[in-house]
């Protein structure tokens, strides 16, 4: 009862901001979004603008598309992706919703209430098991997963001497908002390095609030899972001096041992200011996911899509340049969809 609750009032609030594509300029930093949906479920960063999506062929199956707020990536990458396969596809036709992302979305589609979202690959790993964010509620077993999009990256920024992992017990660290994905990202990376919460001071802020704070001298470093470059660490780096902690080889490998959701992923040297090295840690990815009611030849045909017209939603997008068959199976801890299943065994990236 609590889930369908949680799932109806977020259809309630996305109803009036449902749209075939989205169409207004949101130009908010991540912070915002995080902000207005308080369990982060989805850290997304800053929005582009995709144009109008074209008018539906008349047999097309529609198909509500969950993403998340509107000053959100998922909203805009969404809009975009509706935007060109409704044009390229006859027999699809997206309809794009504003939602409280991964968590809520889950839920939408496990109450009928959407068809395709885009969720972080950690929450729905969660989703499925009855873990973590999902421990109250129960495994849910009604979603697939359709394709891997993008990498959503754990960037931990310090200050001073604090230069590795290992330099957090004892201080001030931000871990997210409380209940968050940022904050299970956050206790999962200390725990393989031997620390705990109660290692370090715990803070439960947001994006925004944890640069402030770090700016301020109010904590020593943060968490923050999002597509890099973070808006919000991109501000804070034009100010203060800052470090971005890497996770090594050994320690990544005991997270994807533990957490078979995560991948490595390498943060060019030069993305933030006075960062001039690239530096490795992990990722979770923006992800995906299609209900089970859904059909083979209509998921297919999605998921095809997607790969086939990579360049224009690229040109709509910069996070299209991300897609590619063999990472959007990788770290995919779920079911595929036979659909999804169907396209990537033709592109020879599964078995």
């Amino acid at each position: 009862m609590k889930k369908r609750f949680t799932a109806i009032a977020a259809l309630a609030v996305a109803a009036a901001m449902s749209l075939t594509a989205c169409t207004q300029s949101q130009n908010a930093a991540p912070e915002t979004q995080a902000a207005a949906e308080t369990a982060a479920q989805g850290s997304e960063d800053k929005a582009e603008e995709p144009a109008p999506a074209p008018a539906p062929a008349a047999d097309a199956v529609s198909l509500k598309m969950a993403t998340g707020g509107t000053t959100g990536t998922y909203y805009a990458y969404g809009g975009v992706i509706a935007n060109i396969l409704n044009g390229k596809l006859g027999s699809l036709q997206l309809n794009v919703q504003s939602t409280g992302a991964s968590k809520a979305n889950i839920f939408l589609i496990d109450d009928g209430e959407a068809d395709v979202a885009i969720v972080q690959n950690d929450v729905m790993d969660y989703a499925s098991k009855g873990t973590d964010l999902f421990e109250e509620d129960g495994a849910i077993e009604s979603f697939s997963a359709g394709a891997a999009l993008y990498a959503e990256v754990c960037q931990i920024i310090s200050s001073g001497d604090i230069k590795s992992v290992e330099d957090l017990k004892g201080k001030r660290v931000s871990v997210g908002d409380a209940g968050s994905g940022v904050e299970f990202n956050a206790r999962q990376i200390l725990n393989a390095y031997g620390i705990s919460f109660d290692d370090i001071e715990v803070n439960n802020l947001g994006f925004g609030d944890s640069a402030d704070a770090l700016k301020d001298g109010k904590i020593d470093a943060f968490f923050c899972t999002a597509g890099a470059p973070t808006t919000a660490i991109t501000e804070l780096a034009t100010t203060n001096s800052i470090n971005l902690l890497g996770i090594d080889d050994e320690h990544a490998a005991a997270l994807q041992n533990d957490y078979a959701f995560y991948t490595q992923y390498t943060i060019p040297g030069g993305t933030y200011k006075g960062v001039d090295d690239d530096v490795v840690t992990v990722a979770v990815k923006a992800t995906l996911i299609v209900s089970d009611e859904l059909s083979e030849d209509v998921v297919y045909d999605l998921v095809k899509g997607l790969f086939d017209n990579k360049d224009a939603i690229t040109a709509g997008h910069a996070k299209g340049a991300e897609l590619d068959p063999a990472y959007a199976v990788d770290g995919i801890s779920v079911k595929f969809h036979p659909g999804a299943e169907k396209y990537f065994k033709e592109a020879g990236v599964l078995q």
